[in-house]
């Protein structure tokens, strides 16, 4: 491969005999060993794209991996989440140095989950679309824990199969994303220099958007907008923002919102009307309502309340 190729597998059946390994023991849903992977890793870069959810714990040494847009190393252990689609791809290693990758990935066909209780819930799971470098990166007593949830999804379709084993195999996925939610929250919070950094970086471009009248040109920032200026992505960014302050992005910006209100309406002599238009408001009544939702008073009202 001497320029950059993109690999789609449709089945987890089409995988595995890509990356070298048996047939899965069952077509829809399989536990991988990294150390068993086969495919032809000096050859990069090179990207793979499944139709089937990942969940993946990898340590690769001096090597680098791109995630949608983001680039990082894996010299630490850490869990990352793929939905169908997404794109996954090693850029570069470096052959001198490099290991056989350690750690697992479970791979789950959509058709295993249908007409299970997880079919609905899993696309509740915001970490599915986090970027490589957002992470989870987990403790050693953590990885211990996930790593023996995933040991008991492959010893239970690799027993005989019952009308018991894709209850009991939902039960434990379900158990280890919740775990990981539960881990993520967690990592909010130890990873607060990040995490506030982040969070200035994020007030100062509010900061610059409001302040270059973009409100009454554009509306308020969309979610997206945002967080691809903030190179991270919009689940990530709302979850940290939940975590840190008990609001997601939308909430934020509108509590922002409200505050560059407040302060038109006590310092300026702008109506209503004007002070509406300059934050994005194509209708008055759509204003009044939020800031009422907000603040349980109408805009005269509050103005009223300073004279």
């Amino acid at each position: 491969m001497n320029n950059h190729q993109l690999f789609r597998f449709h089945t987890i059946t089409e995988y595995h005999r890509a990356a070298g390994l048996p047939n899965p023991a069952h077509p829809l849903i399989s536990l991988v060993h990294m150390d068993d992977i086969q495919l032809p890793i000096a050859e990069v870069p090179f990207s793979l794209v499944f139709d089937f959810y990942s969940i993946s714990l990898k340590k690769m040494h001096h090597a680098k991996f791109k995630y949608g847009q983001q680039a990082s190393d894996f010299d630490e252990g850490v869990l990352f989440f793929m939905s169908p689609g997404q794109l996954f791809g090693i850029d570069a290693i470096d052959m001198t140095t490099a290991k056989r990758p350690e750690g697992w990935m479970i791979l789950i066909h959509p058709d295993f989950l249908w007409n299970t209780s997880l079919a609905k819930t899993i696309k509740q799971y915001e970490f599915f679309n986090y970027s490589v470098y957002e992470a989870l990166y987990l403790s050693d007593k953590e990885e211990t824990m996930l790593t023996a949830i995933a040991h008991n999804i492959e010893q239970e379709y690799n027993a005989n199969i019952d009308r018991f084993s894709q209850s009991v195999i939902i039960a434990q996925l379900e158990l280890l994303l919740t775990y990981s939610e539960r881990f993520y929250q967690r990592q909010f919070i130890t990873r607060k220099i990040a995490s506030h950094e982040i969070l200035t970086k994020l007030e100062d471009l509010l900061a610059n958007y409001f302040d270059s009248g973009a409100l009454a040109q554009k509306g308020l920032p969309s979610v997206t907008y945002i967080a691809e200026n903030l190179n991270i992505s919009p689940g990530y960014l709302s979850g940290l923002l939940k975590s840190l302050t008990g609001q997601n992005t939308q909430q934020h910006l509108h509590n922002k919102l409200i505050e560059l209100a407040k302060e038109k309406l006590s310092t300026t002599s702008l109506s209503v009307s004007e002070i509406a238009y300059e934050l994005g408001f194509e209708h008055l009544q759509s204003f009044s309502k939020l800031f009422k939702t907000k603040t349980s008073l109408s805009p005269m009202e509050f103005r009223h309340s300073f004279n």
